[in-house]
């Protein structure tokens, strides 16, 4: 009682949103848009006839993305609490329809968008958010006891199963990983017995592994990713390209907007490889304070959740919890990506690389985080007396 009293007692001092969510997301986000224009320049010029036109748009998708932000964060966690069911379905719909022959999009071989006239709307962005919405009310629920039984554990990774065989028809192998990844860190952190991770985690990585062996370029990509400069002008190009980024930029980079590598030279220079041009320009140092912002918006959104755990909203802090290993996830994969660390994929920086779809999601994810604080903080207040009135009745 004394802990809770002292936190009561900062909450009505402080912020009525968490600073370092909203301070680190600010910062990714005006970084990305700075880079993105750097990066882009070059292309933008060759296929527009404007250096700017990249620029221009991004900002247009950030402006969207707060705006839908802004409509988030008016609403009660407890309307995204009571759509789960629906959200789930709707993901169902989105990666049905963008598989319809004259409907979805294909580019580079991959059929992810819908063109929706000057937009075009990929899928799989918020099929994200959906099921990590998902799986938190399905946990909550106390009808779903996934603390007691290995079924009520799995039939929702059954339905999660069915979206990513949709996911990876069109095909979209970075997003299934993202997802999977978040889903299961939302039943981690709400306390699912380990016992039941064990055959999951095993039975996943065996699937992940026939479909690794079963598509010939994705197991190119695996094995190319081990020596990228065996294969410099085929397999390994964008990894290579990327590598010399980085030893071009040293500690403290060529200086904003001297790149060499967004020349042309290294493909996807303003979305999936959009750090390799930052640590060129701005350095190791740059890299840093990118890495550092992520770390901080990860680290304070998992500890929100955990509070939030705390005091007994447990859909609060499985929402959390899931919009942090996301966030997590997908920027650890996209940094992997461009350190060499891990086979190429198509996934973005989020809040940072240039991409309508991604960008929206991000600030309506962070948005999620801001309202979900704000509740926190106001149960904090009340949560002393409702135990005290809980535990006189018994």
């Amino acid at each position: 009682m004394n802990i809770m009293a002292r936190n009561l007692r900062q909450d009505d001092q402080a912020c009525p949103v968490d600073l370092f969510i909203l301070g680190s997301s600010a910062l990714l986000l005006l970084i990305g848009w700075v880079m993105v224009t750097s990066a882009s320049s070059e292309i933008a010029a060759r296929n527009f006839g404007n250096p700017f036109w990249y620029t221009g748009r991004h900002g247009l998708y950030i402006f969207i993305g707060l705006l839908t932000g802004a409509i988030a964060l008016m609403l009660p966690i407890r309307v995204w609490q009571r759509s789960g069911w629906a959200l789930l379905l709707l993901s169902f719909f989105l990666l049905v329809t963008v598989l319809v022959p004259g409907l979805g999009r294909e580019v580079n071989g991959a059929v992810r968008w819908l063109p929706l006239g000057i937009f075009n709307l990929q899928g799989s962005e918020f099929v994200k958010l959906f099921s990590v919405v998902f799986f938190a009310a399905y946990i909550v629920n106390p009808d779903n006891r996934v603390n007691d039984s290995f079924v009520c554990f799995a039939k929702p990774l059954a339905l999660i199963s069915l979206l990513l065989v949709l996911l990876l028809v069109q095909p979209d192998f970075g997003a299934s990983v993202v997802i999977i990844t978040a889903v299961i860190g939302v039943l981690f952190f709400s306390g699912a017995p380990m016992r039941f991770f064990a055959p999951t985690v095993l039975s996943g990585s065996a699937i992940v592994a026939l479909l690794v062996v079963m598509k010939p370029y994705r197991l190119a990509r695996i094995l190319t990713f081990t020596d990228p400069w065996k294969h410099p002008f085929d397999g390994g190009y964008q990894l290579t390209q990327a590598l010399i980024a980085f030893g071009r930029g040293e500690w403290f980079g060529l200086g904003l907007g001297n790149s060499v590598q967004k020349l042309f030279f290294l493909p996807e220079a303003h979305t999936d490889f959009l750090f390799s041009i930052i640590a060129e320009e701005l350095g190791i140092v740059g890299g840093f304070v990118i890495l550092a912002g992520f770390s901080v918006l990860v680290i304070k959104t998992l500890l929100l959740g955990k509070r939030a755990y705390q005091i007994e909203l447990p859909f609060h802090g499985g929402l959390a919890t899931g919009i942090g290993v996301l966030f997590g996830a997908q920027a650890l994969i996209n940094l992997g990506v461009n350190l060499g660390l891990l086979p190429t994929k198509g996934l973005t920086l989020p809040l940072m690389s240039y991409g309508g779809n991604s960008l929206i999601v991000s600030c309506l994810l962070v948005a999620l985080l801001l309202r979900i604080d704000m509740e926190v903080k106001h149960q904090m207040k009340i949560y002393p007396a409702r135990r005290n009135f809980r535990d006189a009745r018994r």
